[in-house]
């Protein structure tokens, strides 16, 4: 039996499943009529499947290994817009619409593939009424939900490569199983798996001495991928056959760091990652791994200078709460939190958090925009609430739109207290000028990039900085220089950036904490008060005063996320958890409501998460 026949001998079963699971509840003969028009395709990692531009002459399904599709831009490059697993189809589009292939398919790995010709696709659609059907109903159901789906798909064969020494990986390996075993099933691999069942076959290296046992070794690695949900592969602390094998092998690598050590490139990264072919090969993840009583990861910046990674985790390995969101994150079932901005009215996150957490629910990522950033820092550090709360209730029993400028050439606020009141904030919590890469929890805040009039999510950087940024109102606070671009207030473009989060890779569930008015507020007046008029009524009584008017720097504010407010109801959509607490009688600028505003927004996530559990099964 050649290689061929022998490695799909085992993949039937697999096959089988995956069009079941395409396919739906049809005729079990309609399912083998398709079967005996598919034929078997392997593809080398790095090889081209498809080009963007080319006539649709097939359709694929993904059986094992893992592909990724670039499309270009105007200008020539290329960006890469999904990842493609086992069980998925590609190409079938261009069989439909005879239109030429939208994307490039590259395979990031050695895959398995069974291919529909477009004459078979064609005959089989005329023959069978229920083939048809089903095909098409899979259409329009990859269709409707590509706004939700995630570009990179769950990982099936994950590598763990030691890249600084006195990393026990078997240990690490043990702890990530025993987590990802309550979500799915898990199979450990390492060479003397491998050696053992080769030997009970009869054949002696597993390192691959010649051609023969190469072909041995993948079709061994397919079968036990084929049966699992999870495999991880423990690699060598050395750049061996069988370690270069697990990083060609892997849909995802975790490079295992003592966060302790020197940041240097290890000989592995040297020889083995570093001549892989652009574009091609398993995405690598830094997994930083640290001291349990560590109060914050520090120099994280010098580990990320040095390697082309796709993110990077903070670990406490001994703690089980640490090795759960790795291994979240891995089969995408972490959970996320949006946090919209809204002045003072961004207190109530804390309240919305205190709930969560009394409810014991687990988050993974946060991001946020404006004083929601600000409230994303405070859960990213990973301190314990009551830190967070004492921490943000003395940093804010200063008002930090309170120093006006008197001649407001570039803001009516000056920005220093702002500034002073971040800085003695991150510096008290964290213990250190971090960057927002040293939290323990990815964490995100969008800024908008006047410069090039885009939006931007920030993820590197010092941390007052970003935060400055995200918060800096136009007109109202001054904006912050970076890298050359002026960055001001993410709400212009984004005040509820659900949909960063979504595109966050690990994500599988989205929690949103929106600060929006619930109802419009009317002016009970036919015109605007001249400027005399409205100064003489600040100094009344607030209760007495007659004209219901936002300040200018409130003014300003809300102005500012008028078009963010205009996404709400799309933004709401992609939550899975959505929060909005009713926050009408709390301006923007009221900093001295703390523990009311708090109060406010635990009530609301506490009375929400009480209707979920009631409606619950």
């Amino acid at each position: 039996m050649d290689r061929s026949s022998t490695r799909h001998s085992h993949q039937d079963q697999l096959l089988q499943r995956h069009l079941v699971a395409l396919l739906g509840d049809v005729d079990p003969g309609v399912i083998a009529l398709l079967r005996t028009h598919l034929e078997w395709i392997e593809i080398a990692g790095g090889d081209t499947l498809m080009r963007q531009g080319d006539a649709g002459d097939s359709m694929y399904i993904a059986i094992s290994g893992r592909l990724r599709a670039y499309v270009a831009d105007e200008d020539g490059s290329q960006h890469m817009v999904r990842e493609i697993s086992r069980g998925q189809i590609v190409g079938e589009m261009s069989l439909y619409t005879d239109e030429p292939r939208s994307a490039t398919v590259l395979a990031i790995r050695d895959s398995v593939l069974v291919r529909l010709p477009k004459a078979e696709f064609a005959g089989l659609l005329a023959s069978s009424a229920q083939v048809s059907i089903a095909l098409t109903r899979q259409i329009i159901k990859r269709l409707q939900g590509d706004q939700n789906r995630p570009a990179l798909e769950k990982p099936v064969t994950i590598a763990l490569l030691p890249i600084t020494a006195g990393i026990d990986v078997p240990d690490f390996a043990a702890r990530l199983e025993a987590q990802l075993s309550k979500i799915a099933r898990v199979r450990v691999v390492d060479a003397a798996v491998i050696d053992r069942e080769l030997h009970q076959a009869g054949i002696a290296e597993s390192d691959g001495a010649n051609a023969d046992n190469n072909r041995r070794i993948a079709l061994l690695l397919d079968a036990i991928e084929a049966d699992t949900d999870y495999v991880l592969l423990l690699a060598d602390a050395t750049p061996s056959a069988w370690t270069q094998r697990c990083c060609r092998h892997c849909d995802e690598l975790l490079l295992l760091a003592d966060a302790a050590q020197p940041p240097a490139l290890h000989p592995i990264e040297e020889q083995v990652l570093m001549r892989r072919p652009p574009r091609t090969g398993a995405a690598e993840i830094l997994v930083l791994l640290h001291p349990q009583d560590l109060q914050s990861p520090r120099g994280t910046k010098a580990w990320l200078a040095r390697r082309p990674l796709a993110g990077h985790i903070h670990l406490r390995p001994t703690l089980d709460r640490d090795m759960a969101r790795l291994a979240r994150l891995q089969s995408r079932t972490a959970v996320g939190l949006v946090l919209a901005g809204g002045g003072a009215r961004g207190f109530a996150h804390l309240g919305v958090l205190r709930a969560l957490q009394e409810r014991g629910i687990e988050i993974d990522c946060v991001g946020g925009t404006s004083i929601g950033a600000v409230m994303a820092a405070y859960v990213a550090s990973d301190r314990p609430l009551a830190t967070v709360m004492a921490n943000a209730r003395k940093a804010f029993s200063v008002n930090p739109t309170g120093d006006f400028n008197l001649f407001p050439m570039l803001s009516l606020i000056k920005g220093a207290r702002l500034r002073g009141i971040l800085t003695r904030a991150a510096q008290d919590l964290l213990g250190f000028d971090a960057g927002l890469e040293d939290l323990w929890k990815t964490c995100f805040c969008i800024a908008t990039n006047y410069s090039k009039a885009t939006e931007q999510s920030l993820t590197h950087g010092n941390i007052v900085k970003s935060l400055l940024a995200s918060i800096s109102i136009p007109g109202a606070l001054p904006p912050v220089i970076h890298d050359g671009d002026l960055l001001c207030d993410g709400g212009t473009f984004n005040n509820f950036p659900v949909d960063v989060m979504r595109n966050t890779r690990g994500i599988g569930r989205v929690i949103g904490v929106d600060l929006s008015f619930r109802k419009p507020r009317r002016i009970e007046h036919d015109d605007v008060p001249g400027s005399w008029a409205l100064l003489r009524d600040r100094f009344r009584a607030k209760a007495s005063r007659r004209f219901r008017l936002p300040s200018l720097a409130s003014y300003l504010m809300n102005v500012t996320v008028l078009y963010s407010t205009s996404r709400q109801r799309s933004a709401q959509k992609l939550t899975d958890l959505y929060f909005n607490p009713p926050l009408e009688r709390v301006g923007m600028l009221e900093w001295n409501k703390f523990d009311q505003i708090v109060q406010q927004g635990h009530a609301h996530g506490a009375e929400v998460l009480d209707k979920l559990a009631l409606a619950a099964p």
